[in-house]
């Protein structure tokens, strides 16, 4: 079974279970899996898809990025194809990154988020003054790029943000310690974002994509 969306046929896989609604799940080999009733006909269930395509597309989209990223390596703004072969630790050249496998690549991720996002705050924290005390922390965040709790002084950095350059990396490091002064997003607030970052909007607009 299959279904034309945008030029473009998709197989259909279909799983039966004990359940009253349908849900949309797209496979790595890019084929719409519906998770549905025992009692929906197969012309029903294509309906549905067509009835939910947009949000189908949307789905798509999200995985194919997501097998996109695991062909490629993203670090401070560059791609790199990942080259698999015996070596000791991780190596660039201008296309490729090299390393043993995808475990010593994602160690070495974890180890540039705190090496690298650690010595920018430190840099940065130095331009601003009457800075509380707070405690940085890292994870992977897949609607904000940085949090700033300032009742509990705690920044927290979305590690995602090793794969861009290291110019958005600051702005974000900015955004959230001005927050320190300016708890909301005010006029006060963005004027003091300017002071230390003036093409803020340039770089809001980049990291748009989450």
């Amino acid at each position: 079974m299959t279904v034309l969306l945008e030029n473009k046929i998709y197989n259909i896989i279909i799983l039966r279970k004990n359940i009253k609604n349908v849900y949309f799940r797209i496979t790595d080999n890019l084929e719409i899996q519906v998770s549905i009733s025992h009692f929906v006909p197969e012309f029903e269930i294509k309906k549905l898809i067509l009835k939910n395509e947009k949000s189908i597309k949307k789905l798509i989209a999200i995985k194919t990025k997501e097998l996109d990223d695991n062909k490629y390596f993203y670090y401070l703004g560059n791609k790199y194809n990942i080259i698999y072969k015996e070596c000791k630790k991780i190596y660039f050249d201008d296309e490729n990154v090299y390393t043993k496998n995808n475990d010593m690549l994602n160690n070495f991720f974890k180890t540039e988020v705190i090496r690298i996002f650690t010595d920018r705050v430190k840099i940065i924290k130095n331009n601003f003054k009457n800075l509380p005390n707070f405690t940085l922390k890292f994870r992977k965040m897949k609607t904000r790029w940085g949090v700033c709790n300032y009742g509990k002084n705690i920044v927290t950095l979305n590690t995602e943000l090793l794969k861009k350059d290291i110019s958005l990396l600051d702005y974000v490091i900015i955004h959230e310690l001005c927050h320190f002064y300016h708890h909301d997003h005010s006029k006060k607030f963005w004027n003091e974002v300017s002071i230390h970052y003036p093409y803020y909007k340039i770089a809001r607009k980049m990291l748009r994509d989450i």
